[in-house]
């Protein structure tokens, strides 16, 4: 079986990569941060910066799901009380808090239009969505469990944003002891600068936030471990 040619590690360090031990989080590709009139457009980002990765995520993807790696989707959301949305996330200095309305309904609440995740890479049959209300999908969700259960011991995380959700999932998940890849182009940011900062601290690390690939050498990895089934 491969390894994927990392960086500072190779991925996995623990011997080859093994599909049937390996994840690959799709991290809150939803309309609300990355379509037209969603939250995060609303905020004012450039959407064409958090949609960059959107076809490079939908190349891994395909290798992922070709190879048979766990392919597991992520979406947060609060219900419509806001009842479990944290108090320091009503919206701080912005008008476009969290549960406002707009028109893909209101604003990463479960149910609307904007919570859905985008029609490029919508879910198979058969992969799981875990949703959350939180940053990271291993605090409000039981997926610590679902990879015991699986004995999956290595993740691959790609989606939005690098700074916030995809570094904040990293960290839970290297806390419990899996091991993690970041693929840098598979991930975006509100802005280059804070893209830039989370992806140097991984690179900077020495292993300790896990390691970074580009996609096209996991996409080798991938279709390499696919031939070898």
């Amino acid at each position: 079986m491969p390894v994927v040619v990392g960086f500072p590690l190779p991925f996995p360090q623990r011997g080859a990569l093994e599909p049937s031990r390996t994840a690959l989080l799709v991290i809150d590709m939803q309309r609300d941060f990355c379509a037209q009139d969603g939250y995060m457009h609303r905020l004012g980002v450039d959407l064409a910066r958090l949609r960059q990765p959107v076809e490079l995520i939908r190349r891994v993807l395909d290798a992922a799901r070709r190879c048979g790696i766990t392919v597991i989707h992520t979406r947060e959301g609060y219900a419509p009380d806001l009842s479990d949305l944290q108090p320091w996330k009503v919206g701080g200095a912005t008008n476009e808090a969290i549960g406002s309305a707009g028109p893909l309904g209101r604003a990463l609440v479960r149910g609307e239009e904007g919570w859905n995740i985008i029609d490029e890479l919508a879910p198979s049959p058969g992969e799981d969505v875990f949703d959350k209300a939180s940053y990271g999908v291993f605090a409000t969700t039981a997926i610590g469990a679902y990879f015991q259960m699986r004995d999956i011991r290595a993740a691959i995380l790609v989606g939005l944003t690098t700074d916030c959700c995809v570094t904040s999932t990293l960290r839970e998940a290297l806390d419990r002891g899996i091991e993690c890849m970041v693929v840098e182009d598979c991930t975006a940011a509100a802005s280059q600068r804070r893209h830039d900062a989370a992806i140097d601290l991984i690179r900077s690390s020495g292993g300790v936030f896990g390691t970074l690939a580009g996609s096209g050498d996991v996409i080798e990895a991938l279709e390499t471990a696919h031939r070898l089934r």
